[in-house]
């Protein structure tokens, strides 16, 4: 996994236990483009809702827990993770083909307890 840090944050660390608050757009890896973004596929930037998901409990992929851990509130990072820490052989569904590389662009946008308090 690659991870590339495009703007740096100035607020609290994410650490495993907190919910973090992201927006995100993925695409799938194409190392014939400049930016190596290829066809996206999911976007909650383009949805207009914040997507939150408990940091280090294995609710997304792998790759996902380990590239928003140490994250500060503001900061929005890169990440290019291989299919052993995404969706691996099986892919997901029709958007995600089987041994997908994947490109996130992920900004953190808050952290909540898990009580829901920030």
């Amino acid at each position: 996994m690659t991870v590339r840090v495009l703007r740096p944050g100035d607020g609290a660390t994410a650490t495993a236990g907190q919910i973090a608050v992201v927006h995100y757009t993925g695409w799938l890896y194409d190392p014939a483009a400049v930016d190596h973004r290829g066809d996206k596929f999911d976007s909650s930037v383009d949805r207009g809702q914040h997507f939150r998901f408990p940091l280090g409990a294995g609710r997304v992929i792998r790759g996902w827990d380990a590239g928003v851990a140490g994250m500060q509130v503001g900061e929005l990072r890169e990440l290019t993770i291989e299919p052993e820490l995404a969706y691996g052989d099986r892919g997901a569904g029709d958007v995600i083909p089987p041994g997908a590389t994947l490109v996130f662009e992920v900004e953190l946008a808050g952290l909540e307890d898990r009580d829901g308090a920030n």
